[in-house]
């Protein structure tokens, strides 16, 4: 299968749950990854806020945010760009895909990022990851040398991830 076949077969799959089903799923990602050294120990966190089809991670973000530092990434003219959750009544809706972003300071000292959690249409045993097909997260990926971790439901762990050479493997992909 290519990178578009994939896409659309896990577009499918996604349709077959409800958002609620997806939202019980997602909880159960969450507890793992609660349990995770990498994020235990991590004191400054990439994340996203979701889409209705991703890994629901709002009531995550809001949760955690009390201990941790969330950055959610902002879409600017094309490029990513990465800005501090500073709650949910602060964030507005987004260039990209009217994702709701945080609007304050501009975060840039990738050095100082612990641990990034990054969501994807598909990822494999060995880390591959395939994204909506933008290019968003393939520029932080390259320049963030925290640790990260691809978060899927169970059903888009897939066999194997068609690559590129640019694309960046993640350390761990968390179902």
């Amino acid at each position: 299968m290519d990178k578009k076949e994939l896409r659309k077969y896990i577009r499918e799959l996604k349709k077959k749950y409800t958002q609620e089903e997806r939202r019980l799923l997602s909880l159960e990602v969450w507890k793992k990854l609660e349990q995770d050294k990498h994020f235990q120990q991590a004191k400054i966190i990439l994340a996203y806020w979701s889409l209705e089809d991703e890994l629901y991670t709002h009531d995550f973000i809001k949760r955690w945010s009390r201990e941790k530092i969330f950055l959610l990434p902002c879409v600017k003219g094309g490029e990513l760009e990465l800005r501090y959750f500073d709650g949910e009544e602060k964030l507005c809706p987004g260039e990209g895909y009217a994702i709701p972003e945080p609007v304050g300071e501009v975060f840039t000292d990738f050095d100082r990022i612990d641990l990034i959690l990054v969501p994807g249409m598909a990822f494999d045993e060995a880390g591959n990851r395939l994204g909506r097909g933008k290019g968003y997260y393939d520029k932080i990926l390259q320049n963030c040398k925290a640790y990260k971790i691809g978060v899927c439901f169970a059903f888009q762990f897939v066999e194997e991830v068609p690559t590129e050479p640019h694309d960046i493997r993640m350390d761990a992909v968390m179902k």
